[in-house]
């Protein structure tokens, strides 16, 4: 008969030490050795790029002169918040995939449309699609610092780039509500 792990033996041989205490020990250590897993990286992609595409209608929703001049409360225009969400997805993912730090840079200068919007989108689209497959999974724990000022871990990183797009996602549907426009629904990604 095959011995649990190959302890009968051992345990047999060391005085005190029970079968039953072995195999809590044993199995302790697989699980500390053995990473754990909820949602795999192709599933975070798949949500994080459905949150991208309703992100996407959302931008599109917008009357042109609104995305680039609308506002409440003083705060920024809807363009201005897809401009940063541009700044950090690509750029902060591939920083994530190569290592090579840069300055986090808002800024996109000559951009004054819809379409040149709605076009760094697909291209950053492309870009995460890019830099995640270049992404091992033993990584997504490892600590590091985005921009050259955010620490955190890969994964924490990630979360952070996926809810930064939704807070702001919901501040476009309170502008598109307040222009009277229904935004996409939510839960259609």
């Amino acid at each position: 008969m095959p011995e649990p792990f190959g302890l009968l033996t051992h345990c047999c041989q060391t005085p005190g030490i029970t079968l039953r205490y072995q195999l809590k020990i044993k199995k302790r250590q697989l699980m500390e050795t053995t990473t754990a897993q909820v949602i795999s990286p192709a599933e975070l992609l798949r949500h994080w790029q459905g949150h991208r595409s309703l992100t996407r209608r959302t931008i599109e929703a917008f009357p042109e002169h609104e995305l680039f001049h609308h506002t409440i409360g003083g705060m920024r225009t809807f363009a201005r918040m897809a401009m940063e969400l541009l700044a950090i997805a690509g750029p902060g993912l591939k920083e994530i995939a190569t290592g090579v730090t840069s300055a986090l840079r808002e800024d996109f200068e000559g951009v004054h449309t819809k379409e040149q919007l709605l076009q760094l989108w697909d291209a950053a689209t492309e870009e995460i699609n890019t830099y995640w497959a270049q992404i091992p999974v033993e990584r997504f724990s490892d600590e590091i610092t985005t921009f050259g000022q955010y620490k955190g871990t890969v994964i924490s990183s990630i979360l952070y780039f996926i809810d930064n797009e939704i807070h702001h996602r919901g501040e476009g549907y309170v502008y598109l509500r307040s222009l009277g426009i229904q935004p996409p629904f939510f839960w259609e990604r």
